[in-house]
């Protein structure tokens, strides 16, 4: 039997109007990284300006001790929402599925409506981050239908914690 990895987990908010206290879709992260044994290494919330969110995902991008980091926020189409124009530039590889698979579990409930979600995956420097809508239940449904799978070492046939040693390869 396999021995599960924990990992360290940092989560970004990017909201112009969120604090950590009314933070639910941040809140509600914490408690499901929590609930599957990994740790929250740091958390922050920033305005939804691009050149904000860069310099915190970078920071986190360059600390050897975080292994993920999960935003949410930004990933609409209104004119302030711009977490991936912030994010992607950062990624070494794009891992394209996650947001194919998220809108298409996104739309059993939310319909063509799910067109509107810029939800994106990707790696930069050995650490993988994964972009999610500011809704507290887009946030749940990336991580009980996706997330949490890709980050247990235990998962078969394969996930994403067995990859990260060659990941520098």
């Amino acid at each position: 039997m396999d021995k599960k990895i924990n990992l360290n987990i940092a989560i970004l908010t990017i909201s112009d109007s969120r604090t950590m206290d009314d933070d639910k879709s941040g809140n509600l992260l914490c408690d499901l990284v929590n609930g599957s044994n990994h740790h929250i290494y740091e958390r922050n919330i920033v305005k939804d300006d691009i050149y904000e969110i860069r310099k915190v995902i970078s920071s986190w991008i360059y600390n050897s001790d975080i292994n993920v980091i999960i935003s949410t926020g930004g990933t609409g189409v209104t004119g302030r929402d711009g977490t991936p124009e912030a994010v992607e530039v950062l990624f070494d590889k794009k891992i394209e599925g996650f947001g194919e698979i998220f809108r298409y579990l996104s739309f059993k409930k939310i319909k063509t409506s799910t067109i509107q979600s810029r939800a994106v995956a990707g790696v930069a420097n050995s650490t993988y981050i994964f972009c999610l809508p500011g809704s507290p239940s887009a946030c749940k449904d990336a991580w009980v239908d996706i997330i949490q799978y890709q980050l247990d070492s235990t998962n078969k046939p394969c996930n994403l914690v067995e990859l990260m040693p060659r990941l520098k390869d």
